[in-house]
């Protein structure tokens, strides 16, 4: 783990980077659980953020470019984990937010966003934080 120069508010950050494809998504769900559990969260919590990282990633590789890179940075903040997924698209275009997987998203997950960059990397990020339980924290 290694700190973020010049970002005040966060600890620790961890960034895993595999290639875009559904058969490396294990070492995600692996390590989502790791550091969860680092921060005390509970089983369930911990299956829920298991769950939506998946799920976040299963929408980015959608649309992800053939051979690129999944990055997914971990940032540890006091009693929450935030995540960040993204990958370069094919037509970068922020994922809808009136589909199913968003909906989970969003009951598994405390606060989910997306955002997209100047070139088409789009990014799904997920802030779940300990004890706050399912849904909107």
């Amino acid at each position: 783990m290694s700190q973020i120069a010049g970002e005040p508010g966060t600890q620790d950050f961890v960034e895993v980077r595999l290639p875009a494809a559904g058969a490396y998504l294990s070492v995600l769900r692996t390590a989502t659980a790791g550091l969860a559990a680092r921060l005390d969260f509970t089983l369930d919590e911990i299956e829920d953020l298991r769950i939506a990282v998946d799920e976040a990633c299963a929408i980015l590789l959608q649309q992800a470019v053939p051979g690129s890179v999944l990055s997914c940075v971990f940032r540890l903040i006091d009693d929450s984990l935030e995540v960040t997924v993204s990958a370069p698209t094919t037509d970068g275009r922020a994922p809808e937010r009136d589909t199913f997987a968003w909906t989970v998203l969003s009951a598994l997950a405390g606060k989910v966003d997306a955002t997209v960059a100047e070139d088409r990397t789009v990014s799904i990020s997920l802030y779940k934080q300990r004890g706050a339980g399912p849904g909107p924290a």
